[in-house]
């Protein structure tokens, strides 16, 4: 029987800290009390034989291992005592975004024998504000060495809060929590991979399915068959007619969900006829139509000298810097290419794909800052209200430190009320308008506009991508899409739009 515990594969120089010793041996007596309670009603019962070894260590055993070899550090709280100890450690003051006042009073605090201590994911941009007051400090990511009083340190990284130390007086600590009010979260994201299995657990009878080589056909069930080469599953396929297709679990790949407009039924191909080639023959000839048009304007985008926007201001660094998340590594190229585009006069025409939760939204905000600082408008084109609602909220919420007039244009807006923003785009009043395809009717007139962001292209009307065609000869235009149609994705992997 193995005895060994926890302690015996710790190496014998470790460091075994141990917070509130007489907190932890009461828990433990408590629960040694419960369990020696249990192993006798077990024993009585002829649950477990009388000589049954203890499956745990008393905190007495415990105390007799860490003595022996193990290195250990106690914070205990001693009350009375004559050999006490007291370290006080009190909370740092609170600035919630007040940053001039922050750095004057760690310059007075440099005066005194005290060491001063920062740790922050703004560390760099901190730096850079004490260095304009004539206090130097270098961020670092570790400390080597217990820096000399009178200094201020600069340590990249997050801390929930920061500390002082001795009742007021000793050294000090502040974390992004007491600067700005907030630290970053890092958000986790599952990425998710797809299968076969998945896509035919995910399907039911009577869905409708577009076979590559056959056509639209409607899900009929799974079945097993045997064969001369053994058994194997196939998916079942109805066709018009009453014809049916087995498609073996091999060759699944060919069958993909039929996606249409919702509340529509489609029409069943038909087996063993040119329909379905004819079909496709006219979808590849509108194709290549609108390919022509297509190739057209973005000919004619790379001839015509756009917007070329300002390079980043420090508002724009301190409005990246208040993002309460820590940025992902594909989000952060997304606005580096962003505003690299931006900053060129060919007009920008960029996707950015990403999955719900990985953040275009705030590569669609930093854009959208870099506009208005440029003094242009900005106009951000949603699908429905309730989303242009919802992003009415992040941008006011998180624009509400500037001088950034920002306005929603949905029916949630009385006529009054829409009256007065149409008012405010066409007079320059208005910097940033968020709106369904309201945004796109003839009546609303910019006074400069700069950029255009669209979320969900795919979901707007004919008509709509028409007037939006012909916005992209003239501005900026950054589209945001979870679900880029293929005809996007196609274009933007060719080369024609940059993702």
């Amino acid at each position: 029987m193995n005895e060994s515990t926890l302690l015996d594969y710790l190496l014998k120089d470790t460091l075994i800290v141990i917070d509130e010793t007489n907190d932890i041996e009461h828990s433990l007596d408590e629960l040694d009390k419960q369990a020696r309670e249990i192993r006798q009603s077990q024993i009585e019962r002829g649950a477990l034989p009388h000589n049954f070894p203890v499956p745990y260590l008393t905190w007495k055993e415990y105390e007799d291992s860490l003595s022996k070899s193990k290195q250990c550090l106690n914070f205990d709280q001693w009350w009375g005592e004559k050999d006490s100890h007291v370290i006080r450690f009190d909370l740092a003051p609170s600035y919630t975004g007040r940053v001039s006042n922050f750095i004057e009073e760690v310059k007075g605090m440099l005066n005194s024998d005290r060491r001063i201590f920062i740790v922050s994911q703004r560390a760099s941009r901190l730096s850079e504000l004490f260095a304009e007051q004539d206090v130097i400090a270098s961020p670092v990511s570790d400390i080597e060495d217990l820096p000399q009083v009178g200094t201020l340190t600069l340590v990249y990284g997050s801390v929930g809060e920061g500390w002082v130390l001795g009742g007021g007086g000793g050294d000090v600590l502040f974390s992004d929590a007491d600067i700005f009010g907030y630290v970053k979260e890092r958000r986790s994201v599952a990425r998710r991979a797809v299968h076969s299995e998945e896509f035919i657990s995910e399907l039911s009878p009577k869905d409708y399915v577009v076979h590559i080589d056959h056509g639209i056909g409607r899900v009929s069930g799974l079945i097993s068959k045997d064969i001369d080469s053994g058994e194997r599953e196939y998916l079942v396929l109805e066709y018009a007619a009453g014809d049916k297709l087995y498609v073996p679990s091999d060759q699944l790949d060919r069958v993909s969900r039929y996606i249409g407009p919702g509340g529509y039924s489609p029409a069943l191909s038909r087996l063993g006829t040119q329909e379905w080639n004819r079909a496709k023959k006219r979808v590849k000839e509108a194709a290549e139509e609108l390919a022509q048009s297509l190739l057209a304007l973005y000919s004619t985008r790379e001839v015509l000298s756009g917007i070329a926007f300002s390079s980043d201001s420090p508002w724009q660094q301190e409005l990246e810097a208040s993002f309460p998340y820590v940025e992902t590594r594909d989000q952060l190229r997304a606005v580096r290419e962003v505003k690299r585009d931006m900053e060129t006069p060919r007009p920008m025409d960029r996707v950015v794909c990403g999955d719900v939760g990985y953040g275009k939204t705030e590569v669609a905000l930093r854009a959208a800052f870099k506009a208005v600082i440029s003094g242009m408008q900005v106009a951000i084109l949603v699908p429905t209200t309730v989303l242009a609602q919802q992003h009415f909220t992040t941008f006011t919420e998180r624009l509400s430190a500037f001088p950034v007039n920002v306005e929603l244009l949905s029916r949630f807006r009385s006529v009054k009320e829409q009256q007065a923003v149409v008012d405010g785009l066409s007079s320059g009043v208005v910097d940033i308008c968020i709106g369904t395809h309201r945004l796109l009717q003839k009546d609303i007139v910019f006074k400069n506009l700069g950029l255009v962001i669209i979320d969900e292209e795919q979901r707007f009307g004919v008509a709509h991508k028409e007037k939006l065609k012909q916005l992209r000869q003239e501005v900026d235009v950054l589209t945001l899409s979870a679900t880029p149609i293929p005809r996007t994705l196609h274009m933007a992997l060719v080369g024609v739009r940059d993702m």
